[in-house]
């Protein structure tokens, strides 16, 4: 195979830009191993006491991830995450005016393969969800699995990140006054399995749990799509009935977490690599589906709205993709 090698005399601005995603892509894919090993290595050294105090800390702080987060907003404006949005770059667009006296919950779709959308716009404030949405707080749910890893679990509540379980979301959705924006990339990891560039297919026609939380709390839906997102990465072809689909199935369904076989472009080179290539990705938030309180939603009361929030992600997809490069003929796929 034929290596592409990047040119030698790249701007700086540039190779600042692949700098930041690079250090975004190994702390999703390796900082949380690369943290448990530490504190483990820490523990046989004479930095032991280290690893202990941490250990005391990490039992008195254990409710802090399900109770908001720690999320320090010097850390979401950093430069860094401008460099990260302009790599591909990002944007994010707004449709509607967000009460800021109510709580929301954002359906995300799609995930793709290592959440670039969701993260950049609602993490961090390098696309400006501050300015576009003033009064809100956003916070995305992520794996409950990764605030186990001492040390990690501390730096990813910094961005807002918090456990994708209900009492986390409930916490931020049962307060008071409103302001709080739950992000939940509602396909989860199952979807980055289907995360293909041309593909445009989102999990959701089974999913009602989110639908369930926003009714028990009053908080408004928003369908937000992400155009782009799955086309930053390349995967392995893995079509549903192949043994690859079977064994990643089977090995998400057991440790909840999935594993594509995904590729892209490396650091100097544009060949192979776990970098994603500089594609644009467009995040579309959507108008707010108003929702009525109730304590103990029917099954009717879940579908009704569930068939709401479809149709409304549908139109938003409709709306916007000759805008973002999708031809005309290219429709939603709601599995």
């Amino acid at each position: 195979m034929k290596v592409d090698f990047a040119p030698v005399n790249i701007p700086l601005k540039r190779r600042l830009q692949t700098a930041a995603v690079l250090k975004w892509v190994f702390c999703f894919l390796a900082l949380a191993p690369c943290c448990i090993l530490l504190f483990i290595y820490l523990l046989f050294t004479r930095f032991w006491l280290v690893s202990v105090l941490y250990a005391t800390w990490w039992f008195i702080d254990r409710d802090t991830p399900s109770h908001g987060g720690r999320k320090v907003p010097w850390l979401c404006c950093m430069p860094l995450w401008t460099y990260m949005r302009d790599y591909f770059p990002i944007q994010l667009v707004k449709t509607a005016d967000l009460d800021p006296r109510q709580n929301y919950v954002f359906g995300f779709h799609p995930h793709g393969i290592l959440v670039a959308g969701a993260f950049t716009n609602f993490c961090t404030q390098a696309t400006g969800f501050s300015k576009l949405f003033p009064g809100l707080e956003s916070y995305l749910l992520m794996l409950p699995l990764w605030f186990r890893a001492p040390f990690f679990r501390d730096y990813i509540m910094c961005a807002g990140l918090i456990p994708s379980d209900k009492d986390s979301a409930s916490y931020l959705l049962h307060k008071e006054g409103g302001g709080n924006a739950v992000v939940i990339a509602v396909g989860g990891a199952l979807e980055a399995l289907d995360s293909h560039p041309g593909t445009h297919s989102v999990l959701l026609a089974s999913k009602k749990g989110f639908i369930k939380l926003a009714i028990e709390h009053g908080a408004h839906l928003v369908p937000v799509y992400s155009f782009g997102e799955n086309e930053v990465f390349d995967q392995v072809a893995n079509p549903r009935g192949t043994w690859l689909r079977w064994i990643q199935d089977r090995l998400q369904s057991i440790m909840g977490v999935s594993l594509p076989l995904f590729h892209a472009r490396g650091i100097f080179q544009y060949s192979f690599g776990l970098m994603p290539y500089r594609k644009p990705i467009t995040t579309v938030v959507g108008k707010p589906i108003k929702v009525e309180k109730k304590e103990k939603p029917s099954a009717e009361d879940l579908d009704a709205l569930h068939q709401l929030y479809m149709d409304e992600l549908t139109q938003l997809f409709e709306e916007h993709k000759g805008k973002y490069g999708i031809p005309e003929d290219a429709h939603l796929d709601l599995l």
